[in-house]
C-alpha cells in the first residue's frame, strides 16, 4: 500500500516537473508583461500572437514589439522550412538505404556497420556542426543553408533508419524470396512489396525528421554561418540580458498546440481504422 502511494506521488511529481514549465509558458504568453511573468499580471492580451500579422502602425506603437525585427524572424522561419524540406527526403533516402542494408545483408560486418551508421546520433551536435563547417569550407563552400542541411542530415538520417529497420524486421522475408523465385527483379520486389509495406513507417519517419530539423539548435548554430533558422533566432532572442520577449512564449504555445492537435488527430484515425477492421 505504501509503495503504491510512493509510486503515485513520484508520478505526479514527474508530471509536474515535465509539464509545469510548459503550463507557465502558456499562461505567461497571454500576460501583457515583458519579460514574461506569471507572478506580475499586467492584463490579458493576445498581442504577442498578433505580432506576426498586426499592422506596422500598431507594431511601432508598442515599445516591446517595436524593438523586434519581424521581417528577420519570418525570414528565419522560412529558412527553417527550406532546410527541413531538403533534410527530410535526404534523411529518408539514407535511412532507408541503411535499414535495408542492415536487415537484408547478412554479414559479419553488420555489427560494425550498425555502430558506424548510428555514431552521428551519439556525437555532440557541436562536433557535427563544426565538422560540416570545416569539411565544406575546405571544398570552397561557404557556411549557409547548404552546410546546415548537410550537418543535420548526418544525424537525422539515423532516426528514419531505426524506424524503418523496426518495420522491415517484422516483414516476412519469405514474401520477397517467393517473388524473386517467380522471376520478379529485385527492384520490382522492392517497389511492389517492400515499399508499400514501409509506407506507414516512412510517413512517421518523415514527420520525426521534419520536427528534428525544425527544432535543432546545437548543430545548426555551428554550421549556419551568416544564415539563421527559427531555432537559432529564438536562441539569440533568449540571450537578451533584459529577458526574452514574450513573443517566444507565444511561438512555443503555438508549437505545443500544433503538436497536441496532430497527436489527437493521429489517435482518432487509428481508432477509426480499428473500428473499420
Amino acid at each position: 500500500m505504501r509503495s503504491d502511494r510512493l509510486l503515485t506521488a513520484y508520478t505526479w511529481a514527474f508530471l509536474v516537473f515535465m509539464f509545469g514549465p510548459l503550463l507557465l509558458m502558456v499562461i505567461s504568453s497571454f500576460n501583457d508583461a515583458s519579460p514574461p511573468s506569471v507572478t506580475e499580471w499586467n492584463g490579458l492580451t493576445g498581442k504577442w500572437y498578433a505580432f506576426f500579422w498586426m499592422p506596422e502602425e500598431t507594431l511601432r506603437a508598442d515599445p516591446v514589439l517595436r524593438s523586434l525585427d519581424r521581417d528577420r524572424f519570418v525570414s528565419c522561419f522560412g529558412n527553417s522550412v527550406k532546410v527541413a524540406t531538403m533534410v527530410v527526403p535526404l534523411s529518408l533516402l539514407l535511412g532507408l538505404a541503411g535499414a535495408v542494408l542492415l536487415t537484408r545483408w547478412r554479414s559479419k560486418a553488420n555489427g560494425v556497420l550498425w555502430w558506424v551508421l548510428l555514431s552521428p546520433m551519439l556525437a555532440p551536435g557541436v562536433v557535427l556542426g563544426l565538422s560540416a563547417l570545416v569539411f565544406w569550407g575546405r571544398l570552397g563552400i561557404n557556411a549557409g543553408l547548404f552546410t546546415i542541411v548537410m550537418a543535420q542530415v548526418t544525424f537525422i538520417a539515423g532516426y528514419p533508419m531505426l524506424i524503418l529497420m523496426a518495420r522491415l524486421q517484422r516483414q516476412p522475408i519469405e514474401l520477397e524470396e517467393a517473388a524473386l523465385d517467380l522471376g520478379a527483379s529485385p527492384w520490382r520486389v522492392f517497389r511492389r512489396l517492400t515499399l508499400p509495406y514501409l509506407a506507414p513507417a516512412l510517413i512517421s519517419a518523415g514527420v520525426i525528421a521534419f520536427m528534428a530539423s525544425m527544432e535543432n539548435y546545437n548543430t545548426t548554430m555551428f554550421a549556419k554561418g551568416g544564415s539563421c533558422t527559427l531555432a537559432t533566432e529564438i536562441g539569440a532572442m533568449g540571450r537578451n540580458p533584459n529577458g526574452h520577449p514574450p513573443v517566444i512564449n507565444a511561438v512555443g504555445t503555438i508549437i505545443i498546440a500544433i503538436t497536441v492537435a496532430a497527436a489527437l488527430a493521429h489517435t482518432f484515425l487509428l481508432r477509426r481504422e480499428g473500428k473499420e477492421e
